[in-house]
């Protein structure tokens, strides 16, 4: 079985690579992060394919290629503290570990975020701080933060969030245009909201943000 794994592994990053993900740090995050641990036991046959799968609760664990892309487009440091609206399994939380200083993650269903604590302890990710809440707000007490990701969809998003990432900070967040199609976007943090710098990456289909 562990032979098989690291075929699909494999694959996996080289399927990445054909799909233009280039930076060799969040190729080797993919490739040392056990996504099968994410999954349900009895889809964990599927876990290095790129495809989302169900966890439970009406939510999914995102696609790998949207994982990387939306990681990638952030331009992490090392150094960085970053703000995740939307814990979900803990996997993409477990890719930006590996990467910056410290995340911070918001879930709304305790017995996803419960699970996902239990796998970052496992896995002995030290930088990762979780809370209970409603994240369409972020965590005002503990930013300024050096960029957000948000892995639901929404309908807006608040310049209080926004206000919440440091100049030149990015967000990358997906919305519902007038289509009814989802767009993934990166949003670059500019001294004025008036701006901000809107670019548009691909076309996603995330659950929403799950609200009080």
């Amino acid at each position: 079985m562990k032979i098989i794994q690291n075929i699909e592994k494999v694959n996996l990053i080289m399927t990445l690579r054909s799909m233009g993900i280039s930076s060799s740090d969040i190729l080797s995050a993919i490739e040392n992060v056990p996504r099968d641990l994410f999954v349900p036991k009895n889809l964990s046959h599927y876990a290095y394919e790129n495809s989302p799968l169900p966890i439970g609760f009406n939510q999914t664990i995102s696609q790998p290629y949207i994982v990387a892309l939306m990681t990638e487009k952030l331009n992490l440091k090392s150094n960085d503290i970053v703000l995740e609206i939307g814990t979900g399994s803990g996997y993409q939380t477990s890719i930006l570990s590996k990467l910056v200083r410290r995340v911070y993650s918001i879930e709304r269903v305790n017995p996803l975020l419960v699970r996902a604590k239990n796998l970052f302890k496992e896995l002995k990710l030290t930088n990762i701080i979780t809370k209970l809440d409603d994240g369409y707000f972020g965590w005002e007490n503990m930013s300024p933060f050096d960029n957000i990701i948000i892995t639901c969809s929404m309908n807006n998003i608040s310049e209080n969030l926004l206000s919440q990432i440091r100049i030149g900070g990015k967000c990358v967040v997906s919305f519902e245009n007038s289509s009814g199609k989802q767009i993934l976007k990166c949003i670059t943090i500019s001294e004025s909201k008036d701006h901000h710098f809107w670019e548009d990456l691909c076309e996603v289909n995330f659950v929403p943000l799950v609200r009080d």
